[in-house]
This record gives structure tokens, C-alpha cells and sequence, in this order.
């Protein structure tokens, strides 16, 4: 083999070990990303169906088919794995679920009917969201609420509710509406259907739809349940 034919192959062979890997990125990162983002869908599963406070980091590991060494390489603590859920799923999908009421200023029914919508359309991109969210964050004792009110406080809930009052200064919403209830029963009318709605299509049944579920809604908001066709 001649000097030239051996340094081509080295060239050859630095040229191909370059593009195989990204710059910047050290062999195994993607595989570890990925063994992470798995752990995390694995705990989302967990939290959503039984709850965070009975999901120690055991269980995840056992659910996940790793050892327990193996997830605390990824997540110390279960305080620092809800971190990542936060900052990395839960307020992605929550802030997906904004700009309702800046787009209908004027339009207090709209606005909510849009709102509706959106709880819809997340819970269903996220299976794990409605169930989350009933165990976690509409529950005073929820452990996500908690760690969600400690990083980031009131300043959200406190917005919406100022254009409750706005609208109903305005003249535009029903005065008897309690802000506080109001989101209740917004979260009540969409995430436990949208529960209803999930189990069914795993059943296969699609009688049931989100389209279906949606009208559902709107007719309740813009009409409420009386029969305005009757005197």
C-alpha cells in the first residue's frame, strides 16, 4: 500500500467519523437525550394516573426498566425531575393555552369559548395533561401546584381573573360570575370530558369526538341550558 493511498483512507475515515457526529456534541449525547426524555415521559405516565406524592423515584425506575442508579444519574431528587417537568413539558403546553382574552378583548364569550378550545386541543396533544392537571393542579394539596406557585406565584391566575372583572365592569359578562368558580367550571366542562373522551378512543369507540365536545361547550356558554326557541 503506497504512503498516498493510506493517508486518503484516514482522511476518508476522519471525514466519516465528522459526519456521523454533530459538532458540538460528544458520542452517546443523542442516546442520552433520548434515555432522558423516556424517563421523563415514563414519570409524566406515573404522576398523571396515581399522583406525584405516591410516584417515588423507585417506582419510575421499576415502570421505566432501569435501575435506580440509572435515574438518579439523569434526576438526583424527585424535587429536581419535577423542575425538569415543569420548565421542559408543563409550562410549554400551559403557555400554548394563552392569548385567548388579549385576542378578544371585547368578546368576553368568545374569549372563554376560545379558552375552552384550547384545554382541548393540549389535552388531547398531551394525554398526560387533563389527568395531571385534575390531580395536581386543581387540588390545593397537589404537589405540581405547589412547586408551581413557589417558582412563579399568582401573577397568571391574577391576570385572568382582572379581565373577568373588566368584562364585567364593561357591562359585557354576567356581574353574578365568580372569577374563582368561573375557571372551576371552565376546567370542569373540558379536562374531565376530555378524560371521558381519551378513554373511550383507547376503547376505539368514536362516537364520541372533539368536535363533538366542542359544540357541546359553546352552546353552553353563549346559550347556557334554557331553551331560548320557547316563550
Amino acid at each position: 500500500m503506497s504512503p498516498e493511498n493510506g493517508h486518503d483512507k484516514s482522511e476518508n475515515n476522519i471525514d466519516n467519523s465528522q459526519k456521523r457526529r454533530r459538532p458540538g456534541r460528544p458520542a452517546g449525547t443523542s442516546k442520552n437525550t433520548d434515555k432522558r426524555e423516556y424517563l421523563i415521559d415514563i414519570a409524566l405516565k406515573l404522576f398523571s394516573n396515581q399522583g406525584i406524592a405516591q410516584t417515588p423515584l423507585s417506582a419510575i425506575a421499576a415502570a421505566a426498566g432501569v435501575t435506580p442508579a440509572m435515574l438518579h444519574y439523569y434526576f438526583k431528587t424527585r424535587e429536581q425531575l419535577l423542575d425538569v417537568l415543569i420548565d421542559e413539558r408543563y409550562m410549554p403546553a400551559r403557555a400554548s393555552m394563552g392569548g385567548a382574552f388579549e385576542l378578544h378583548p371585547n368578546d368576553p364569550v368568545g374569549a372563554l369559548t376560545a379558552l375552552t378550545q384550547k384545554f382541548i386541543d393540549v389535552s388531547l396533544l398531551y394525554p398526560w395533561f387533563a389527568p395531571l392537571w385534575i390531580r395536581e393542579v386543581l387540588s390545593e394539596t397537589g404537589l405540581l401546584k405547589q412547586r408551581i406557585d413557589a417558582r412563579f406565584g399568582s401573577k397568571e391566575k391574577q391576570s385572568a381573573v382582572n379581565w373577568i372583572h373588566k368584562w364585567q365592569d364593561e357591562g359585557r359578562l354576567n356581574p353574578d360570575l365568580d372569577p374563582e368558580f368561573l375557571f372551576i367550571s371552565l376546567f370542569g366542562l373540558t379536562l374531565m370530558p376530555v378524560a371521558r373522551l381519551q378513554q373511550e378512543i383507547r376503547k376505539g369507540d368514536t362516537s364520541l369526538s372533539a368536535e363533538r365536545l366542542s359544540r357541546h361547550i359553546a352552546a353552553l356558554l353563549k346559550s347556557g341550558v334554557g331553551n331560548q326557541h320557547l316563550d
